[in-house]
């Protein structure tokens, strides 16, 4: 047969696991500094000029 499981058990923890990963990705977003926020920022606005700069027109048909 196979392993007898909780289902209260395996539910609780599904949950923490989702609140511990929650955490994380909160962590990440909310503790960096406003420096470091600035200069992403800045990352992200400069790597949107070069792919818009790389686009190529295309002729309308009018």
């Amino acid at each position: 047969m196979g392993e007898i499981v909780n289902l209260n058990r395996a539910r609780k923890s599904r949950a923490k696991a989702d609140r511990k990963a929650e955490a994380a990705a909160n962590r990440v977003a909310h503790g960096r500094t406003k420096a470091e926020k600035q200069a992403a920022s800045l990352d992200q606005a400069r790597a949107a000029r070069l792919l818009d700069g790389k686009k190529r027109e295309t002729p309308r048909d009018d």
